[in-house]
């Protein structure tokens, strides 16, 4: 099978020139904390559209012949790559038609009717949405933009390994994430022809992680499952042609769980200023956690920053439980005046601040004289929380973390 080149990358970086944004590549030392090394970002989350699919989106446009564009481009996305192919045709004059899953944040389904393409929310899965839209693709006689599995497309997103060459080639190792395979691909090109002595990571969410299994089989295999917060990479399978550079380019694939990228994505946002999509922070994931052996300045790519505020609100919380910063207890307490104000008093001597309290008087498990009482407090880490509980249950209290 042949792979995409470096002068292919060439080609695509000098269309996207004044297309897309050169995005920074700025230092972490919290991370480097973490690490041991200098960590650098490439803040791809702050691209337009909020991610780098702009980059392959408008290549692969661009490339269309006359007559194809006349027919008009169809795509079935979640999120990130609709909003790159609206945008991508808009700016081209290419009529695109995005289908998305009836159950699509509305932010991205706004954002993408809001670059000019027409939104067709049928299918509650991925591959129900991918379904209609190639019969659509078939009835109208249009050209499918695919996600990942084009050269073009793998072309496109390239350009941002090419970039971070141009930025500070002094790195030793550039962390990606992988969903269908596109960006590693495209990155691995872009780096390995220039600095072949670079290591190239990529990372997967534990929750759906084909590629391991696929380069083991040979072939693309799927997933046994999806399940995890990492929705933009959350691809059942890889493609042919993207499996076909990682297995050639990429040293490395590893996988994270949830909660690490729920901690990756909370240090990003308090520490670094940046607000980013689980999928955008699993390489920071891998990264904390250990997964990466780094020699050296390493490069974790942010590769979209595209999240629902509510869903941002839910990460936020739960990685700061997994940093002891938020804690849930639940304990009963007399069912009698004053007793929910005295142990509120304790927690306030114990300088724990109350976000929240449930106080329930009703329950199978209660005895009378009972009320079930659940805190959520704000801590300052897992040692506070130590102590908090050690001095409740000094103190009479039989407490438990939910």
């Amino acid at each position: 099978m042949e792979l995409v080149t470096a002068a292919d990358v060439d080609e695509a970086a000098g269309v996207l020139d004044g297309v897309v944004d050169l995005t920074p590549l700025q230092g972490s030392r919290a991370l480097a904390a973490h690490v041991g090394q200098q960590v650098l970002l490439k803040c791809e989350n702050l691209q337009r559209t909020g991610s780098f699919k702009l980059r392959g989106a408008y290549h692969r446009i661009h490339r269309l012949d006359d007559e194809q564009r006349a027919r008009g481009v169809v795509c079935a996305s979640a999120g990130n790559h609709a909003q790159g192919v609206a945008l991508g045709a808009s700016m081209q004059g290419v009529d695109a038609t995005v289908f998305m899953p009836e159950q699509a944040p509305l932010p991205k389904v706004e954002a993408t009717r809001g670059y000019g393409a027409t939104v067709v929310a049928e299918g509650n899965s991925f591959d129900e949405v991918l379904e209609r839209a190639m019969a659509f693709t078939e009835e109208q006689g249009r050209v499918f933009v695919h996600p990942f599995d084009h050269p073009d497309i793998i072309a496109g997103q390239g350009t941002l390994g090419r970039e971070l060459l141009d930025q500070d080639a002094r790195f030793t190792t550039v962390v990606v994430p992988i969903g269908g395979g596109g960006l590693v691909s495209g990155v691995a090109v872009a780096i390995k022809a220039a600095r072949p002595d670079v290591r190239i990571v990529g990372v997967q969410a534990a929750g759906c992680a084909p590629v391991a299994p696929s380069l083991a089989a040979g072939e693309p295999v799927p997933a046994p499952s999806v399940d995890t917060i990492a929705d933009g990479i959350a691809v059942k399978q890889p493609g042919r042609l993207t499996l076909a550079h990682i297995d050639a380019l990429v040293d490395d694939v590893v996988t994270v769980d949830d909660q690490a990228i729920a901690r990756a994505l909370t240090l990003l946002l308090e520490r670094a200023k940046l607000v980013c999509e689980p999928s955008g922070a699993v390489g920071v994931a891998a990264l904390i956690e250990g997964l990466v052996e780094v020699d050296g300045p390493v490069v974790a790519i942010l590769s979209g920053g595209n999240i629902d505020p509510m869903m941002l609100d839910h990460l936020v919380r739960s990685g700061l439980a997994e940093e002891g910063r938020h804690v849930t207890l639940h304990t009963r307490i007399a069912d009698r005046p004053g007793a929910l104000a005295a142990f509120l008093e304790v927690l306030a001597e114990l300088r724990a601040n109350v976000v929240g309290v449930e106080h329930q008087r009703f329950g199978r498990r209660l005895r009378i004289g009972q009320v079930d009482v659940v805190v959520e407090l704000e801590a300052r880490g897992e040692p506070h929380i130590e102590e908090l509980v050690s001095q409740l249950r000094e103190r009479g209290h039989v407490v438990t973390r939910v």
